[in-house]
């Protein structure tokens, strides 16, 4: 640990000594309308507070350049005539990387003929115009700067109102007591799968997440009644972007930490036409933290992964955008018991048996984003996608540790996605986007278990096919006046497989009483899939012969309703909350026999378990009331606190009502962070030359207990293994969790080049949050596995 620190401070120390003079940097970018993506020529962009003014025009294509802007944290104000202002506050610029933005603008709407220009401080809306409610913008400052985050844009999302984590070791997000399964994940546009180092079919969470938050642009995290755009998902959507690489200059970052050691470069294919890369590629650093004898939440088992991310941006002039990315990663881990000593505990792995396992995923896609008139675009994504995930377990005989073979599984998965749409503003207070989404599937699902009175292996899943997902939708926000905004629209479903359908109803209104105040309501009907695996499970029938029998499921779905105010106290505070409703339907849940089995407990998990036979009767609902206080960057301080308060039942098929998996019933974080300039006064030449920096960011998280089924001990020691009381499903719950992390780093500016080292010192008070409950087959007695203890991550990262 020792030679570890020390090497990255020598890193950091030895880049003092670079020549330096006053340290600058470049701003470039576009301006854009955000509804028709025409390119805004003529607008002016100023820096906030610069004297003298620094301020520039972008030219006839939407571009701008400004350069020797003073490092720091810079606020730029946008204006254009007919056009609301935009102001960016606090943007981060250091010594050894371009800031490049792409900035969109929303025209006013115009009710009469005076023109009075009101510029509206909006920090809690997103992207996405045609979103209302339980949304929100998150930056890749929020991603690198939350303690406890790890760099992970789901592990990020976990501080905000109405988000939980079940496990330090998963970043599986459950978003208003939602199955984390009901999470849908979109990439430049594109739907992917489960972007997870160790994922498993069926799940949308894992340990370590694969999307490199340094590849991304500022992107969208959407938590209900979203709009038509999105569909396939009953509880929340990602919404990523990937930033476009410096079309001015090469630029490269190197970065060790938790997920790995990283290098990514990025810069011009050719500065005349603006085009442009960026890349990156990460290798796990798991092996050294063992090394070092860190705990990171795996018990024995080494992690083996590595990931890249790449975009290629083309735009032309006359042909529209152009851009290629893509992403992958694979991963490898093994929990082996045979080989365990008696006293390390495995979170993963299990008491009995030895377990294998591996994921695949691979994406690439291509984007066209082509203007049809000054009023109207055209957007096309077409994508591929390619999972692979696999699991060997054995199982270890008491008597002589003989090793069985007792599961198998392959399951595999291609996808082809076209993702087209039409966007197009008809007046100043309309306008429209239609478009759909079309998926062709190609499965190759396998897996097989031991049935041990036969003693033979049983086919569970054995399907090779293929099938369309295919997804019309309309939406239309049509601008009663400038302060009330309606977001309508309507989305379909139909898949092939079975010929199921559903349409999906969707309506927001927002009402500014004030530029800063406003009251938001939103509505939505959602539907979304089970795997695959559950529709193609084979039941082996009593002639030796195998049948599917839950090919005719129903989709479930979701009604939410929302209603929230938003309150811009000032410049950089405000004050969020919302109330909201859901009644889930068509759950699957077993045919078979009355039981508490539901779908909508699945999900945070390493497989989606389901009965040989389920029908589509099962219910749920969630309801709850969330508040949120927060300070965006300012001077060197951010802070931001969110209390959850909130229900989460269902029904299986012996039609008694229970708490869902998730039903912790509270959910409370607060988070500060505050950064210091050394040296601010200092009349030492050296010293002016550079910037440096120390700061420090503190999480607090208090939540409800994880709900678990009990174990029945008495009969688990007759059966020598756990037998578990499913009568008595997520009645009882684990104490409340509760967990602190600190985050303390340090970094510099100088010509040319950043870098920052910090420390990362999770769970600091080593909180003994409980994580399962087991059952020891050698004693018969009951006893308890515990999440995170403390872990300290360093980090370093430069930028030249």
């Amino acid at each position: 640990m020792k030679k570890y620190l020390f090497f990255a401070f020598c890193i950091i120390l030895c880049t003092q000594f670079a020549n330096s003079q006053s340290l600058t940097q470049s701003i470039s970018g576009f301006v854009k309308d955000n509804t028709s993506n025409e390119a805004l020529p003529g607008a002016n962009i100023v820096v906030a507070n610069s004297d003298p003014l620094i301020g520039t025009v972008t030219d006839v294509n939407g571009m701008f350049r400004m350069e020797n802007i003073p490092v720091g944290y810079v606020s730029l104000i946008v204006t254009y005539i007919g056009y609301q202002p935009v102001e960016l506050s606090n943007l981060t610029l250091n010594s050894g990387k371009e800031l490049v933005l792409n900035i969109f603008m929303d025209e006013m709407v115009i009710t009469g003929e005076e023109v009075v220009i009101r510029a509206r401080v909006d920090k809690t809306g997103s992207i996405n115009r045609m979103t209302t409610v339980s949304s929100r913008t998150f930056t890749v400052d929020e991603t690198r700067r939350y303690a406890g985050a790890r760099n992970d844009v789901a592990r990020m999302a976990a501080n905000y109102a109405g988000v939980q984590t079940i496990s330090d070791s998963r970043n599986d997000i459950i978003i208003r007591g939602n199955s984390p399964y009901s999470l849908l994940w979109r990439l430049e546009g594109a739907e992917i799968p489960n972007p997870n180092h160790f994922a498993s079919f069926g799940s949308t969470g894992g340990p370590v997440n694969m999307i490199n938050n340094n590849q991304l642009d500022n992107s969208d995290f959407l938590t209900s009644a979203f709009p038509a755009e999105f569909g396939n998902a009953t509880s929340g959507v990602f919404d990523l972007s990937l930033r476009n690489g410096n079309p001015n200059k090469y630029e490269f970052l190197g970065q060790i930490g938790f997920n790995g050691f990283e290098f990514g470069m990025e810069g011009p294919i050719s500065r005349k036409a603006g085009s442009s890369f960026t890349a990156s590629y990460r290798y796990s650093t798991m092996q050294i933290f063992k090394l070092l004898g860190m705990s990171f939440g795996t018990g024995t088992a080494i992690p083996e992964y590595q990931d890249y991310t790449f975009k290629v941006n083309l735009p032309t002039k006359k042909a529209g955008t152009f851009s290629i990315f893509g992403m992958g990663g694979w991963s490898n881990i093994e929990f082996l018991d045979s080989e365990r000593d008696t006293n390390e505990v495995e979170f993963y792995g299990g008491e009995g048996y030895d377990l294998k396992s591996g994921s695949r995923l691979f994406v690439t896609g291509f984007s066209h984003v082509f203007s049809i008139s000054k009023t109207a675009y055209i957007k096309s994504v077409l994508s591929f996608s390619y999972t692979d995930f696999h699991v060997d377990q054995d199982s270890i005989r008491p008597d002589d540790k003989a090793i069985i073979p007792t599961y198998r599984s392959n399951f595999k998965e291609s996808r082809v996605n076209l993702n087209m749409f039409i966007k197009k503003r008809a007046g100043l207070k309309n306008s429209f986007q239609a478009g759909y989404h079309l998926a062709y599937i190609m499965s190759d699902l396998n897996d097989s278990a031991l049935r041990v009175n036969i003693n033979r292996f049983i086919d569970i899943t054995m399907y090779q096919g293929n099938a369309f997902l295919i997804q019309p939708y309309v939406a239309w926000q049509h601008k009663f006046t400038e302060d009330i905004i309606m977001n309508a629209g309507i989305r379909g479903m139909f898949y092939t497989f079975n010929s199921t359908y559903s349409i999906e109803p969707r309506l927001g209104l927002r009402w500014y009483l004030s530029p800063a105040l406003s009251l938001n309501f939103g509505y939505g009907l959602h539907n979304q899939l089970l795997p695959a695996t559950v529709y193609t499970k084979e039941s082996y029938q009593p002639d030796h012969t195998y049948k599917r029998l839950n090919t005719d499921l129903k989709i479930p779905g979701s009604h939410h309703f929302v209603a929230g105010i938003d309150w811009n106290i000032n410049e950089f505070m405000r004050f969020k909350t919302e109330a909201y409703y859901q009644y889930l339907f068509n759950a699957a849940v077993n045919a078979d026999k009355h039981d508490s089995y539901s779908s909508l407990n699945q999900g945070a998990d390493f497989y989606f378990y389901a009965p040989d036979t389920l029908k589509s009767n099962g219910t749920g609902y969630n309801y709850g009331l969330e508040f949120t206080i927060e300070q965006f960057l300012s001077k060197g301080m951010y802070y931001l606190g969110t209390v959850t308060l909130y229900q989460s039942k269902y029904k299986g098929s012996d039609d008694i009502e229970r708490n869902t998996a998730f039903n912790g019933g509270f959910v409370m974080n607060a988070l500060f962070g505050k950064e210091f300039l050394l040296h601010r006064n200092s009349t030492n030449p050296r010293l002016k030359k550079n910037q440096r920096f120390i700061g420090f960011d503190i999480k607090l998280n208090y939540a409800g207990g994880r709900r678990y089924i009990p174990i029945d001990e008495e009969q688990s020691r007759i059966e020598h293994r756990p037998v578990y009381q499913y009568d008595l499903a997520y009645d009882k719950k684990f104490p409340d969790y509760f967990r602190t992390d600190l985050k303390v780093y340090f970094k510099i500016n100088m010509k040319k080049l950043d870098s920052e080292f910090a420390i990362d010192i999770q769970n600091i008070f080593n909180i003994q949050n409980i994580y399962a409950q087991n059952f020891n087959r050698s004693t018969g007695e009951i006893y308890y596995t515990y999440q995170l203890g403390i872990m300290v991550i360093p980090q370093f990262r430069i930028n030249f």
